[in-house]
């Protein structure tokens, strides 16, 4: 074989081999390259998106977050003021009890003073009865008198 014949037949061999690659390999690749890129495509827009959103996730997050504390820290005010009122009202209520109890307290102590008055008065005045009886029964002597009036005196 001669040399141009081994050179033309090579050449339609890599003709033959480019047209085989260009028609039947060549538009299926490109067209699975062609989506690659657009899923490529679509997913850096989607992450773009994503990004986006998730900012604006937070903010709206933060937004709920300063709102909730500042809500928080109201109801934790009024629980304070309410706490307050409680003690308040409690303290009240105690002084009043206590100004009760003190007056029921010294009703007694009066009314008690007031028994032992009388049953002091009963007992100076049977004292005072038998001293005069003993009195009268013996004869009048000023140094018996005293004597009487001392013992008298110390039972009072």
């Amino acid at each position: 074989m001669s040399i141009n014949l081994t050179l033309f037949a090579q050449a339609l061999a890599f003709a033959g081999l480019i047209w085989i690659i260009a028609t039947k390999i060549w538009p299926p690749m490109m067209n699975a390259i062609e989506e690659r890129q657009k899923k490529i495509a679509e997913g850096l827009a989607a992450a773009d998106y994503s990004q986006k959103a998730l900012a604006q996730a937070r903010e709206a997050a933060d937004a709920e977050l300063r709102a909730a504390r500042a809500k928080a820290n109201e109801i934790i005010e009024q629980a304070h003021q309410r706490a307050n009122q409680i003690v308040d009202q409690a303290k009240q209520e105690a002084l009043v009890e206590a100004a009760r109890q003190k007056a029921l307290a010294e009703a007694e102590i009066a009314a008690a003073a007031n028994r032992a008055r009388e049953d002091l008065r009963r007992q100076v005045s049977v004292l005072a009865v038998s001293g005069a009886e003993k009195l009268l029964k013996r004869e009048i002597d000023a140094n018996a008198h005293k004597a009487l009036l001392d013992e008298l005196a110390a039972e009072i």
